[in-house]
């Protein structure tokens, strides 16, 4: 056999670089959406208390507002 004009040593080389750099390419893709939409999917676990209850512990609130839309919540 004769491996200077098949695949090993002539142009071949160039697809098994492509295949492999789609196969990367591939799974970085994978990797990035699915960090990303495991990311966004635990942000809508918290109920509205508890992002007030934050928002209100971080000092965006104050306490008028606080207790405002606090009883807002209970209403609803």
């Amino acid at each position: 056999m004769n491996y200077a004009d098949g695949y090993y040593f002539g142009w071949g080389w160039f697809l098994w670089l492509g295949f492999i750099m789609l196969l990367f390419s591939s799974f970085g893709n994978w990797g990035y959406s699915y960090r990303a939409h495991r990311k966004f999917d635990t942000l809508s676990n918290k109920d509205a208390a508890t992002i007030l209850n934050e928002r209100y512990a971080a000092g965006k609130l104050t306490r008028e507002q606080y207790l405002e839309q606090k009883s807002d919540i209970a209403a609803a």
